[in-house]
C-alpha cells in the first residue's frame, strides 16, 4: 500500500523506495525469495518493517517493482535502437551489452530466482508474463521496422518467431552462465552478433523446406 504523497515529498519517497528495492535485491540474491523475509529486508534497508509496508504491500509487490525497473531499461534500449540511423548495426552493437548482462552472476541470480518463483506462484507469474509481453511487443516493433526498411514484407507470425528466437538466445545465456561459469564472453559476443545479423538479414528471406519462395 503506497500512501498519498505531496509533490514535495515525492523525491524523498522515491529515494526510500529505491533503498528498499536495493535491500530486497540483496536479500533475494542471498536467501532466495522464500528465504528472504520482510524482517531481513527491513534490517538491510535500515528501516522498520512497518515503513516497508508503507510502500509495498508484500514481497510480490517488491518483485513487481524490480521487474518493472528491468522492463523500463529494456524498453529504453529498444527505443534507442529504433531511433538509430542504422537500426541493425545498433542492435548488433548493443548485443554485447545484452550478453554481458545475462552472464553477470549478480544479475543472473536475481532473474533466475524471480523466474523460479513465477513457476510456482501465480501472482509472480502474471507479473513476469506481463512484463515479457510488453518487452516482446517493443522488440517486435523494432524488428518489424528494421525488416521493412530493408525491403522485406513479413507476416506477424514471422516477426513473432524472430522475436522469440532472439529472446530465447539471450534468456538461455542465464542458464549457461550457471552451468558453465568459465565460458569466454568475448567469443560468445562475437557469435551472437553474427547470428543476429544472419537471422535478421538472411534467415527470413529463405523459404523453409517444402515452402514456396515469396
Amino acid at each position: 500500500m503506497t500512501a498519498d504523497r505531496s509533490p514535495v515529498d515525492a523525491p524523498r519517497a522515491e529515494a526510500r523506495r529505491a533503498q528498499i528495492l536495493d535491500a530486497a535485491v540483496a536479500c533475494f540474491r542471498a536467501h532466495g525469495f522464500h528465504g528472504a523475509s520482510i524482517a531481513q529486508i527491513s534490517k538491510a534497508a535500515g528501516m522498520s518493517a512497518g515503513h516497508i509496508y508503507h510502500y509495498f504491500d508484500n514481497k510480490e509487490a517488491i518483485i513487481a517493482a524490480i521487474v518493472e525497473q528491468d522492463l523500463e531499461r529494456l524498453l529504453t534500449l529498444t527505443a534507442e535502437m529504433r531511433s538509430a540511423r542504422d537500426v541493425l548495426e545498433a542492435m548488433i552493437e548493443r548485443a554485447a551489452e545484452g550478453v554481458r548482462d545475462n552472464l553477470d552472476p549478480a544479475s543472473v541470480g536475481l532473474k533466475l530466482e524471480i523466474v523460479a518463483e513465477a513457476s510456482r506462484n501465480p501472482r509472480v507469474a502474471e507479473i513476469v508474463r506481463q512484463a515479457d509481453a510488453t518487452c516482446r511487443d517493443s522488440l517486435a516493433e523494432t524488428l518489424r521496422a528494421m525488416r521493412a526498411n530493408c525491403g522485406h514484407r513479413d507476416d506477424e507470425a514471422a516477426i513473432a518467431g524472430l522475436t522469440e528466437v532472439l529472446a530465447a538466445m539471450f534468456g538461455g545465456l542465464m542458464i549457461r552462465s550457471v552451468r558453465n561459469p568459465d565460458l569466454e564472453q568475448d567469443t560468445v559476443i562475437r557469435m551472437f552478433q553474427r547470428v543476429i545479423r544472419f537471422i535478421i538479414t538472411d534467415a527470413l528471406a529463405a523459404p523453409a523446406p517444402g515452402e514456396a519462395p515469396h
